[in-house]
């Protein structure tokens, strides 16, 4: 199981900042400088739900939470008016929080999907059998630990070196609280929801309404702003509010599962042709890297879809492989 761990650790960066768009092939080598970090942090998220016997509402409060503390207390990018020279807190600026509403919104919403719970529900697919169990020993543990922090520290210093600037104490304050938080809250959410009986759409609906909603929320900067900050919270919290009714129901299983973090990674493929990479740049090496790491997104989903078809042992019983499914 430890190898789980070991594809989380790299898969979250890959998605996070080589699907998305930022980096190019040729930026590869940046991949052992995010991955502590990022995999580190998907790791014990993961881990610490899946050990206290609890699912997806806490992987995603606590995803949210890693959200706060790397963008506002790692790279600061919630409190810094010239962040990467893109000048991301100039549309709803709020002086007394010091952050921008349409930016706080897209960037936790991207570190809560993206970079944490799709990485970790495409994992968790591939192994059907050990989906909810504990991957790592408490070695295991210590170490994804260590990894982090120390990925956070060098994301500091890499930051700092780049850009001097600090946020006032207050706001890293604020910050700290907030995670903290949701922290506490991802633990005080039921480990088990009552299952009801009800109808669920398809998983092909699933995975089209969940593309339309990534259609949505990567709006183009043309777009007015109140329009897109008005978008991101009725795509975000509508989706997030239908998804939490239907996963209560009997009907709900792996198919949609994977449905969700499908369209997830597919709107990270599609957005990626639209982006300019921060590091890795080039008129050759841009969109041959979006490509490959296109395709090699849809040949990671063709093998997820792969895991979902039921064994020769299970084809046999099928009464008892569907349970099993739905239960998982």
């Amino acid at each position: 199981m430890r190898k789980n761990a070991v594809a989380l650790f790299f898969l979250s960066p890959l998605v996070a900042e080589f699907l998305l768009g930022d980096f190019g092939l040729n930026a590869l080598p940046a991949l052992l400088f995010l991955a502590p970090m990022y995999g580190g942090g998907a790791i014990l998220i993961r881990e610490a739900a899946r050990r206290t016997g609890r699912g997806w509402p806490t992987i995603l409060t606590l995803a949210l939470a890693y959200g706060v503390v790397e963008e506002g207390l790692v790279t600061q990018s919630l409190f810094n008016p010239d962040y990467a020279g893109l000048h991301l807190l100039q549309h709803w600026f709020v002086p007394g929080l010091g952050i921008s509403v349409p930016w706080t919104i897209t960037v936790l919403a991207v570190h809560t999907i993206w970079s944490i719970s799709v990485p970790i529900a495409l994992v968790e697919n591939l192994t059907p059998a050990t989906r909810t169990t504990p991957w790592l020993r408490t070695t295991g543990l210590v170490v994804a630990g260590v990894l982090c922090v120390l990925g956070a520290l060098l994301n500091v210093v890499g930051t700092l070196s780049n850009d001097h600037f600090v946020a006032p104490w207050p706001r890293l304050a604020g910050a700290a609280v907030v995670a903290v938080a949701l922290i506490v809250l991802a633990f005080r959410l039921p480990r088990r929801v009552e299952r009801r009986t009800g109808r669920v759409p398809a998983p092909s609906a699933v995975l089209v309404l969940t593309l339309v909603a990534g259609g949505l929320f990567r709006l183009p900067d043309a777009v007015p702003t109140w329009v897109t900050v008005g978008l991101m919270v009725l795509v975000f919290g509508g989706l997030a509010g239908a998804v939490l009714h239907w996963s209560r129901r009997d009907g709900w299983g792996a198919a949609h599962r994977l449905a969700l973090a499908a369209g997830a990674t597919l709107t990270y493929a599609w957005h990626s042709f639209f982006m300019k990479p921060f590091m890795g740049d080039g008129p050759v090496i841009t969109p041959v890297s979006h490509a490959v790491f296109a395709a090699l997104a849809l040949l990671l989903l063709y093998f997820e879809v792969r895991s979902l078809r039921p064994k020769a042992s299970e084809a046999a019983h099928p009464g008892e492989a569907l349970a099993d499914l739905r239960s998982r």
